[in-house]
């Protein structure tokens, strides 16, 4: 009985000391990833909450004036508030467009059907080609005289508008374009979740009598909606960092429509 009662404070020490060691390995390897993420994103972010909050043009030494940038910036800036309601514009113009398409080609790519790794890899290239290059194209295509889509419509007797240069059609040929490009990374998402999907839960909505839009809305739509609340925010936040496709297309313009 001594002999028992002597092992078992010992056997709990090993394994608090095993537990020990896995945690610190544990730190040791994720150690590097922690650092790099304090080191080059979250010290960024804190340089320039203070560099908004000093008069420093990056040359003088910075003095510290609060939240007169910020006022200046909202009541002085006649381009911030066209800017704000441009960006509003795009975004909610884009994401629902955006992700309805990605659900339809993620729909058509997750079937049984020849060469759908073709259509795959032709659905996301966009994705991972140049921007310039992209804007240039499309600026090509929405040339009001020699592009294609006046051409087009020429032959059905329809003036085509300058698409680029109008205050109506700007902001929609811009959003078209950048929901071409971005269109490839949530059909991946959605893709990946409809894979997730066991195909047991068709099978019973199938024998419940179930149609295929009453599947689609009882159970593709509920099982894939934590994918579309990742999609949400990560096409959220790319609506407000585009620029490139923009400035490239129409330098900001007509009269700041875009």
């Amino acid at each position: 009985m001594a002999t028992v009662a002597v092992s078992r404070p010992r056997r709990r020490r090993h394994i608090s000391w095993m537990r020990l060691q896995e945690h610190i390995f544990g730190w040791l390897f994720i150690m590097p990833v922690v650092i790099g993420v304090l080191l080059f994103q979250f010290y960024p972010i804190l340089v320039s909450i203070y560099a908004s909050m000093t008069n420093w043009t990056g040359l003088n030494n910075p003095s510290f004036i609060g939240a007169d940038n910020y006022t200046r910036l909202l009541t002085a800036d006649k381009f911030f508030s066209i800017t704000l309601r441009n960006t509003v514009y795009y975004t909610l113009g884009s994401i629902p467009l955006s992700i309805s398409l990605a659900m339809m080609l993620a729909l058509l790519c997750n079937r049984s059907m020849r060469m759908v790794y073709w259509y795959r890899t032709a659905f996301f290239a966009p994705n991972v080609t140049s921007t310039v290059a992209i804007s240039l194209v499309w600026f090509w295509l929405y040339a009001p005289d020699v592009g294609l889509f006046n051409w087009l419509l020429s032959l059905v007797g329809v003036d085509g508008p300058a698409w680029l240069t109008s205050l109506t059609w700007a902001m929609p040929a811009v959003i078209v374009v950048g929901v071409w490009q971005s269109v490839g990374y949530p059909m991946l998402i959605l893709l990946a979740g409809l894979q997730g999907i066991p195909e047991s839960l068709y099978e019973a909505a199938k024998l419940d009598g179930a149609s295929a839009l009453q599947r689609f809305r009882r159970v593709t739509l509920p099982l894939l909606t934590p994918s579309i609340f990742f999609l949400l925010i990560t096409q959220f936040i790319s609506s407000f960092q585009v620029f490139g496709l923009i400035y490239v297309m129409t330098q900001g313009g007509p009269a700041n429509a875009t």
